[in-house]
């Protein structure tokens, strides 16, 4: 790979490891499943100019949005409020695995010797992380985000079904309809939107900015770009830095910390997912922060 495309996968690992950090930042003025509703807001606001998702397709899309979008992300940052941000990324490392197994069930894809055992080696780091102590009262929101990881990866399935949309139509197809789901879901199951949404700072716009625009719009231009210029193999790795900038983050900027559990179920569950990615990917689609 070229210097300069080492340098922007590199970028995209972080920026979609920091949108979690800026995440449960924005999360102490609005509530999750708001927040990801304005994020998808503007990304179809955006995207749809230039990008138009064939009507043809709306039934799917809408499905697909519900699953992988409005559901997925309603799990995992409700989950992202209630524990560190740091760990949250680690857990949602196990979208890889999910997706490789849901890929073999439905899809009848063949899992290697090796994924399988990195496979087992990512839901052991899992197992080693939910068993912190410091998270005995707080499962409830690990398990939201391991459910999120779990939906994200049937939502794959969904789209790898869907045939060769193009990632940039699917994007907006599915900011279109996973914006108004998410603030029915807002509506049902959370208050105050209309209070949250005049009170907002300028810093609290600023992170909906950076979800909708910079973690979802932009990176998934470049993300797109180094697809059409390398093989899966080069550039799917590079997602491993996701997590790992997604704890400095966490570390520096939000004041976490990382028990000796956590640290080595993270350890295990990036090492199960570089096992697991460093060969083909099933998918048309990276991980989902």
């Amino acid at each position: 790979m070229k210097t300069i495309d080492v340098l922007l996968a590199i970028l995209v690992a972080v920026i979609w490891g920091m949108g979690f950090i800026v995440a449960k930042a924005a999360m102490s003025h609005f509530s999750p499943i708001l927040l990801m509703a304005l994020r998808f807001t503007l990304t179809a606001f955006c995207l749809l100019w230039f990008f138009r998702p064939p009507p043809g397709l709306f039934k799917q899309l809408f499905w697909i949005s519900l699953v992988s979008a409005a559901l997925q992300y309603s799990l995992t940052f409700n989950g992202v409020s209630g524990i560190d941000a740091s760990t949250a990324a680690l857990l949602v490392q196990l979208e890889v695995p999910f997706g490789l197994l849901l890929a073999w069930l439905v899809l009848g894809d063949r899992i290697s010797l090796k994924q399988g055992c990195g496979i087992a080696i990512s839901f052991t780091g899992a197992i080693l992380i939910i068993g912190e102590p410091r998270l005995s009262g707080d499962l409830i929101y690990a398990f939201m985000v391991i459910g999120g990881a779990f939906t994200w990866a049937v939502g794959q399935i969904m789209i790898k079904q869907l045939g060769n949309l193009g990632g940039f139509r699917l994007i907006s197809g599915v900011s279109l309809f996973a914006a108004p789901q998410l603030y029915i879901a807002s509506y049902l199951f959370e208050s105050d939107q209309i209070a949250q949404i005049e009170t907002a700072s300028a810093g609290a716009w600023a992170a909906v900015a950076y979800l909708g625009l910079v973690m979802t719009a932009l990176a998934y231009a470049v993300w797109y770009r180094l697809l059409g210029h390398y093989n899966v193999n080069q550039v799917m790795p590079f997602l491993l830095l996701l997590p790992v900038s997604s704890v400095f983050g966490g570390i520096f900027f939000l004041g976490e910390s990382l028990t000796v559990k956590i640290a080595a179920g993270g350890c295990l569950a990036i090492a199960g997912v570089a096992l697991i990615t460093i060969q083909r990917w099933p998918f048309r689609q990276p991980a989902s922060p």
